[in-house]
């Protein structure tokens, strides 16, 4: 078993490679060992194509197995070969976003117990014993149901793998959680590229936005642009809910966003690694002002 070993819990197919698809290749291309836990098969998702239309129009929610198509495909991009379905395919549902119908179907993940969903995430960080677990922070990064539950379930199964006497196999504490984050400096940067180009796909403030974190808030930089054509690949397998115009990709709602080779994050739990200045613009670096760990697995013995 490979030294290093990564979980990254996501809510949806899609999800994986938007926000943290660069440093999901980047970690399996330097022999780290990577899985990915799905919560659900995404059955709510707005199908951005036309010609794909009739899958978010079925009520036998053929649009959920189809994604699963798509999810496999992106993990082939981005070398995941270790992906697996909370619990099982479809044992929780997508919720749809907050305060629709879909949020009280009986097997909506958001109304999932939560000991029970954590309990299946317990049985995959026991038998994987990862250092480190990527998530979302408790707004779910923007304030869907599924990413909400999603780090409430990655939270609980972080307590009881530790704990002993709790379900199957060997107690393993994880030693760094982290949570998903985009810098706004970013996203406003993005936004005055859009504007000069005189897209009209772009948002006037980028504090409009359900997302987006201080420099000050964000202690982790990973580098992954050499990689970043693994993450269009990802994300363009996507194709149900995603256009990818490099550098640019926009979902149902059409705003455009860059397709992002550096990746943050926030170290929630954990002893952080020795914060180091991104290289500067003459070496190839983005020139920012801030010293963050570089290495998800930094400070880890």
């Amino acid at each position: 078993m490979t030294d290093r070993r990564l979980l990254l819990v996501h809510a949806h197919p899609d999800d994986e490679s938007i926000g943290t698809g660069a440093t999901m290749a980047k970690y399996v291309a330097e022999g780290a060992h990577v899985t990915l836990v799905t919560c659900t098969l995404g059955e709510e998702g707005e199908v951005v194509p036309n010609d794909l239309a009739h899958l978010a129009a079925d009520q036998d929610d053929a649009l959920g197995p189809y994604r699963v198509g798509e999810l496999a495909a992106a993990c082939q991009a981005l070398g995941v070969e270790d992906h697996r379905f909370l619990g099982e395919p479809g044992r929780w549902r997508d919720s749809g976003m907050m305060g629709v119908a879909a949020n009280d179907h009986p097997r909506a993940f958001w109304g999932a117990d939560l000991d029970e969903a954590a309990g299946e995430l317990v049985k995959v960080i026991r038998e994987v014993r990862p250092q480190v677990l990527v998530t979302y922070d408790d707004n779910g990064f923007y304030g869907h149901p599924d990413h909400i539950q999603a780090h409430r379930v990655s939270r609980r199964a972080f307590e009881l793998a530790a704990k002993p006497g709790f379900g199957e196999g060997e107690p393993w504490q994880i030693a760094k959680l982290y949570h998903t984050a985009v810098a706004r400096s970013v996203m406003r940067r993005g936004v005055e590229v859009l504007r000069e180009a005189g897209s009209g796909f772009y948002v006037e403030d980028v504090e409009d936005m359900p997302f987006g974190s201080t420099d000050a808030d964000i202690t982790t930089e990973i580098d992954a642009r050499p990689w970043i054509g693994n993450k269009v690949e990802a994300m363009r397998a996507h194709a149900t809910q995603i256009t990818v115009e490099p550098p640019w990709f926009a979902l149902s709602n059409n705003i455009g966003q860059e397709v992002l080779g550096v990746e943050h994050y926030i170290l929630a739990v954990g002893v952080p690694g020795p914060a180091v200045p991104g290289p500067p613009i003459e070496a190839g670096g983005l020139g920012e002002p801030h010293n963050r760990e570089n290495d998800l697995f930094s400070g880890i013995h």
